[in-house]
């Protein structure tokens, strides 16, 4: 018994010196290593989106690409990850005025930096990323690779110099300077990797056999249950992606979480009801860029707007996306997943609504003004810079396969390898024999 006694003696003064330990360490030491851990875990959450990017454009492709999409969507962050580190951080976060001029190749960073850089790093390969999908089934890899890493090292960096460059504290942009809304990216990340993908389209040109005349033939994907899961992982990842972005773990995160689940699920179910009223059967894969288009909506404004007006931008997002699509269609713009709707239409449309519906100032003129400014600025720079990049690259690289190629599938002619190798071989290939 008094063995037990001493023993819960011994107990006691041991946890008596750890609380003093933690009195010590202090409430401020602690928050910032919670901000670090709740940072780099976010940014995990933000890295497996690019899981889910592959999933969803593979899904909604043909089986003979799909092993293409992997590489790509693989070397988009592979490719992103380093024309970050090199040069593209720099220009975002470094000092300067347009754009930055200092932190090349991670010079200079240090302790809280690296967490901020990986961070950041993800939303850019994000960016990269979503292009992919515009480009699907008929781009030559290599010129894809080309492409991807000059979009990730100029084209997103220095536009989001213009609206978060005063994130890491070194200069502030323009956009940002004027009172510029975007929390998460709608603009900086998706609306510049969605008008980039137009630009990509439009300099590719459509898949063989998509338009005739004026006819449009669908052209399904191979998985739908694998394009859903690549939209559960996004959806999942997308926590990440809003709620990492204030970089602290602190109390805000619950509302953002909530704000960005209630817009995408308010998208999903718009998506379905306009999708029955045109096609009159219930739409998977619109249903499902429903759900993305919503959460793609909240982006921007998911740290600024109440719960109730997230739930009319995911139903105006989810409306957006399949009225896009079609119109898209009907310029005969091929876009294979909805790329340029989900992302670069529903990414304006969620700047936008972060002005209209700010909880701090609601229907304000001049905040829907500047809104509006930075939704041009981007356009003008991610589609008139894809532009550039995508017809320097034809010029010397060529962008396109052969006919043949196309055809017989990418995974065959550009790796040597099907992705489904049991798969009887495509019989379209019969055509050029």
């Amino acid at each position: 018994m008094k063995k037990m006694k001493w023993k819960a003696m011994f107990l006691c003064l041991m946890l008596t010196m750890g609380l003093t330990a933690f009195g010590e360490v202090g409430a401020e030491e602690v928050q910032t290593n919670l901000n670090w851990t709740w940072t780099l875990v976010a940014a995990a959450m933000v890295f497996f989106m690019q899981a889910g990017f592959a999933m969803v454009e593979a899904g909604f492709t043909r089986a003979k690409n799909a092993g293409n999409i992997i590489m790509k969507n693989v070397m988009d962050f592979s490719m992103g990850i380093l024309a970050f580190w090199a040069v593209g951080f720099a220009f975002m976060f470094g000092k300067g005025d347009l754009f930055g001029t200092t932190n090349f190749f991670g010079i200079g960073l240090a302790d809280w930096d690296w967490t901020f850089f990986i961070f950041q790093g993800v939303f850019a390969a994000t960016a990269a990323t979503i292009v992919s999908g515009a480009m699907a089934e008929r781009t030559k890899f290599g010129s894809y690779l080309v492409s991807s890493f000059l979009i990730t090292a100029f084209i997103y960096p220095i536009f989001g110099h213009w609206a978060w460059g005063s994130l890491f504290g070194q200069s502030t942009g323009w956009l940002e300077n004027m009172g510029f809304i975007d929390f998460a990216g709608s603009t900086v990340v998706h609306s510049v990797g969605g008008w980039a993908a137009l630009a990509a389209a439009i300099v590719l040109g459509p898949r063989i056999g998509k338009f005739k005349g004026k006819e449009i033939s669908a052209i399904p994907g191979h998985s739908i249950p694998l394009a859903s899961l690549g939209v559960f992982i996004l959806w999942f990842g997308w926590f990440g992606f809003n709620c990492g972005s204030t970089t602290t773990g602190t109390s805000e995160i619950g509302l953002i979480a909530t704000n960005t689940s209630l817009a995408a699920a308010a998208a999903s179910i718009s998506a379905l009801i306009i999708s029955y009223l045109i096609f009159k059967k219930a739409d998977i894969g619109m249903t499902l860029n429903g759900s993305l288009a919503g959460l793609v909506g909240i982006t921007a404004g998911c740290a600024n707007v109440d719960p109730w007006a997230s739930v009319i931008i995911g139903l105006v997002a989810g409306v957006l996306v399949v009225l896009s699509v079609l119109f898209i269609d009907k310029l005969h713009i091929d876009d294979p997943v909805g790329a340029v709707s989900v992302h670069g239409v529903n990414g304006a449309w969620g700047t936008l609504a972060a002005g209209i519906f700010n909880a701090e100032k609601m229907f304000d003129a001049k905040i829907i003004g500047i809104q509006a400014i930075g939704i041009v600025t981007a356009f003008v720079v991610a589609f008139v810079g894809g532009l550039i990049i995508f017809n320097v690259v034809k010029a010397v690289m060529g962008l396109r396969v052969s006919a043949k190629e196309e055809i017989e599938g990418l995974d065959v002619g550009e790796h040597g390898y099907s992705a489904y190798p049991e798969f009887p071989s495509h019989t379209e290939v019969s055509l050029f024999k």
